[in-house]
């Protein structure tokens, strides 16, 4: 039986073919993340972040620099960590991204090649959520406690990850506040469920749309 696993991430916006211009020119996305049209009401923090995690800081700054040019908003400028280096932008769409990489120094000229990318839910109760998760079939890469649960991402291009609400908040420079719809339909072989903070999972299609 193949593990699962995300096989796509729809978020849902006001203006597809802008939000696809942006992503396009920002980061250079345009197969990884899927848009929909949504008028959904959703207000504050929507409970989810994206982090592109990228070799070295001379790429994180490119990435965030193109993001700011397509016209994200800085929530926290990139800077040095105890973990490494990175900053955060939201889309215009009102999707939050982390631009991050571990490495301390970097090793060549920027590129804009995208290492991986995980989708982080802010979760209520990370122990609850895990067990959830594992029960449809996800298996458990990194685990940290109460903190923060790192799943295998199997052959996908999306890696999930569970991290407490309020703490996501603070690292993604936001308040915690949030209602409304989380604007974000996950793909998989273990969907369609709901799980215990409202991320809805759909049966991913085995052939990528066109």
């Amino acid at each position: 039986m193949a593990m699962a696993s995300i096989e796509s991430v729809t978020l849902g916006v006001a203006d597809p073919t802008a939000a696809n211009r942006f992503y396009t020119a920002a980061f250079g996305l345009d197969t990884q993340i899927r848009l929909r049209a949504s008028k959904a009401p959703t207000t504050g923090f929507r409970g989810f972040t994206l982090s592109l995690t990228v070799s070295q800081s001379a790429t994180v700054d490119s990435l965030i620099d193109t993001a700011l040019d397509a016209g994200a908003t800085p929530l926290k400028p990139a800077a040095k960590s105890l973990w490494g280096y990175g900053g955060v932008v939201q889309a215009p769409d009102g999707t939050i991204w982390k631009v991050a990489t571990s490495a301390k120094k970097d090793t060549g000229p920027a590129t804009r090649q995208i290492e991986e990318i995980v989708l982080l839910l802010g979760v209520a109760d990370v122990a609850a959520s895990k067990r959830f998760y594992v029960g449809q079939g996800l298996a458990v890469a990194k685990s940290f406690g109460r903190m923060y649960i790192e799943f295998a991402a199997g052959p996908s291009p999306v890696k999930l990850a569970l991290y407490r609400r309020r703490a996501l908040a603070k690292d993604a420079g936001v308040s915690p506040d949030g209602s409304g719809s989380h604007r974000l339909a996950i793909g998989g072989a273990a969907g369609p469920f709901t799980d215990p903070d409202g991320f809805a999972w759909e049966a991913a299609s085995l052939t990528p749309a066109p």
